[in-house]
């Protein structure tokens, strides 16, 4: 078990990231979230989960313990293999997945792509002994992107998350607004919570 990698970022994907290990590269895969926390040449340490196929070696990375244990606990559904499991944190903190879970929110599940409506209420059912009660707070926004950046960074998430070009362009200019509005206040747009809000407006429109 490889609970953490720690070392300077190497290389950054649309859903990977390198950390160098004692010289080594370890490609971590990770969600949009956690990527957007990362930059090239500074120092991180990410909690991970390795999943063994009998052809691959997989390495994923968390911004804490919470998100990979979160990871762990989704995958003991039917189901629910670890890409889907990394799909749903995507989209939801551990804690808002908690919250969906104890209070049976189907929509909340039904926005993580590839996940139905039935499929939903299938994992509200399997989970809801799993994955424990909803702590308070959630996680705080992360990720501060420049005027320049968040379309980039929400471009490639969503690619890597696996919607076309074509509907990750419609997505970002759906929710350019709203990250002008954060621009117009002072801010810097967060791509975690526009990502959300891209995702939502992809829901709506299959």
């Amino acid at each position: 078990m490889i609970a953490f990698v720690s070392g300077p970022v190497a290389a950054l994907a649309p859903d990977t990231a390198v950390v160098e290990v004692g010289g080594i590269g370890m490609a971590v895969q990770c969600t949009p979230n956690t990527l957007s926390t990362l930059r090239i040449g500074a120092p991180t340490k990410l909690a991970t989960s390795l999943v063994v196929r009998e052809d691959s070696l997989t390495l994923y990375g968390f911004v804490d313990d919470d998100e990979r244990q979160t990871f762990e606990l989704l995958q003991t559904a039917s189901g629910v293999g670890p890409r889907l499991a990394q799909a749903m944190l995507a989209v939801h903190s551990p804690d808002a997945l908690r919250r969906a879970v104890s209070t049976g929110d189907e929509k909340a599940l039904t926005a993580v792509p590839g996940i139905g409506k039935k499929g939903a209420q299938k994992l509200l059912l399997e989970l809801k002994d799993r994955l424990g009660e909803p702590v308070g707070g959630g996680r705080p926004a992360v990720g501060g992107a420049g005027t320049a950046g968040w379309r980039d960074q929400l471009q490639a998430a969503l690619i890597g998350l696996g919607y076309a070009t074509r509907e990750a362009d419609e997505a970002v200019a759906a929710v350019a607004p709203q990250a002008e509005e954060a621009v117009a206040a002072g801010g810097a747009p967060q791509v975690p919570q526009l990502l959300k809000a891209a995702l939502q407006t992809l829901n709506r429109a299959r």
